[in-house]
């Protein structure tokens, strides 16, 4: 444990389960399976965002041709799905020369759920928004798409606009609250967020929701910004300066709590 981590003491209670804002991993080595194993922890995953595609009708009122570009943006495998998905509903046939920008080398594997790879120009950043742009930057000549949500971050799109980039957003997915009414009367000592939609789901579904002794993680400032300014406590701020990732960010909590 890092002597630069200290978290609240008066809420630092033991941790026996822990509910995941998002949906439960395919890969059966995920780092939480491995949390639970190690501290005896109960671990639900629940996605707190429901994601609806945009129909192919709605998307043509956006007047983008999709073939007017030679490279696609993707920051998410939600992105990559919907992108697919109207392409194939409009018969467009996108061509061996598209080149694809992704956010993580997990997003550009993803990818071969509809393309061969290894025949394809595919950049990777390694998670983070601005390394992506900096891959861009290299690439100022591409006519870029990017397919997104109609919530969505603004620094790729601000990025662009500054650096007079041909760049077009594409709306073809969107983000609502998700129905947790079920969860009504569930209790869980640790709450792990991942953006501020996850948050106003929360609130959308449980308007009197009251914090307590719940501990609430979150992944990235602007999760965390949302966590505060909702007036919740933030308990666990992800990534930390030993622990890049939510679960290795839950793991020093979790191990202080319980006095492993």
């Amino acid at each position: 444990m890092s002597d630069t981590i200290n978290f609240d003491q008066e809420r630092l209670k033991k941790v026996t389960s822990l509910l995941v804002s998002q949906s439960r991993p395919a890969d059966e080595n995920s780092p939480y399976y491995e949390l639970a194993k190690k501290y005896n922890i109960k671990v639900d995953f629940r996605p707190f965002i429901q994601i609806d595609g945009v129909s192919y009708k709605d998307f043509r009122k956006q007047k983008i041709n999709i073939l007017d570009h030679t490279a696609v943006i993707f920051t998410s495998r939600n992105a990559i799905d919907h992108f697919f998905r109207i392409c194939n509903e409009g018969r467009v046939e996108v061509p061996a020369t598209m080149k694809y920008f992704c956010i993580s080398e997990q997003t550009a594997n993803y990818l071969q759920k509809y393309i061969v790879i290894r025949k394809r120009k595919i950049f990777t950043g390694t998670k983070t928004a601005a390394e992506l742009i900096e891959l861009m930057r290299k690439h100022k000549k591409e006519k870029f798409l990017y397919p997104c949500s109609d919530v969505r971050k603004n620094d790729i799109p601000e990025f662009a606009d500054t650096e007079e980039f041909h760049f077009t957003e594409a709306t073809m997915y969107q983000t609502g609250s998700a129905d947790l009414s079920d969860l009504e009367d569930v209790y869980y000592d640790i709450i792990a967020f991942f953006s501020p939609s996850g948050i106003k789901s929360l609130y959308d579904n449980f308007p009197d929701f009251k914090q307590n002794y719940t501990r609430i993680a979150a992944f990235g400032p602007t999760t965390a910004k949302a966590v505060t300014d909702a007036g919740l406590f933030l308990d666990i701020q992800a990534p930390l300066p030993n622990a890049p990732s939510m679960t290795g960010a839950l793991d020093l909590y979790i191990r202080q709590a319980n006095n492993v």
